[in-house]
């Protein structure tokens, strides 16, 4: 299968580009958060791929990062969710902010997405729970925290029965760089103000 292109950047037609690679150019749909991280046309780009084969065709969608492609092989596991709809989800909400959400359980969120409805959305919470890792959501959403020190302090506050919820609303207030036991202290005090 197709798992990368390299090559140069001859169309950009939203969600489409097209990639010269060794003469043969290859249709690639890609999310908007992608699209626009792109060089400009005649520029050289690399693109992860994931290779959809149907009966009605041969369709790749690519990447910039690998953690979109993950992303996006999670989200057409989901029964009902295509290719088409992970773009569309991959587009409204990077991969950090959508990690967040699923971490908070918030539906709103997802339903703001054209094409997500309420029944989808808690399909999608439902399905990516432990698919999407919370680290990644608290680190996220906490902006500069290191990802060790993030990792910590979520752990510290679940162990202390708050839910996930909760201890990433009192990490997205947490200043960059804290360390593991001050974050620890000002998240519970964030957590007893609530």
């Amino acid at each position: 299968m197709i798992g990368r292109l390299a090559g140069t950047l001859i169309e950009k037609t939203p969600p489409q580009v097209l990639v010269d690679v060794g003469g043969v150019g290859y249709e690639v749909d890609v999310p908007m958060s992608t699209f626009y991280n792109l060089p400009g046309l005649g520029e050289k780009t690399v693109l992860l791929t994931h290779h959809v084969v149907r009966e009605d065709g041969h369709f790749l969608f690519g990447f910039l990062t690998a953690e979109e492609r993950a992303t996006f092989r999670q989200l057409v596991k989901i029964s009902g969710v295509g290719p088409k709809m992970a773009l569309a989800v991959l587009s409204g909400l990077s991969v950090s902010e959508l990690a967040a959400a699923v971490s908070r359980q918030e539906t709103g969120r997802l339903t703001k997405i054209p094409g997500v409805g309420k029944k989808t959305a808690e399909r999608l919470l439902l399905e990516l729970k432990d698919k999407l890792a919370p680290v990644g959501a608290a680190a996220g959403a906490a902006g500069a925290l290191a990802p060790d020190a993030s990792h910590d302090i979520l752990n510290a506050l679940l162990a202390l029965g708050y839910n996930e919820r909760e201890a990433g609303q009192a990490m997205d207030k947490l200043p960059a760089g804290v360390s593991v036991s001050d974050g620890i202290r000002q998240a519970l005090k964030l957590l007893a103000k609530t």
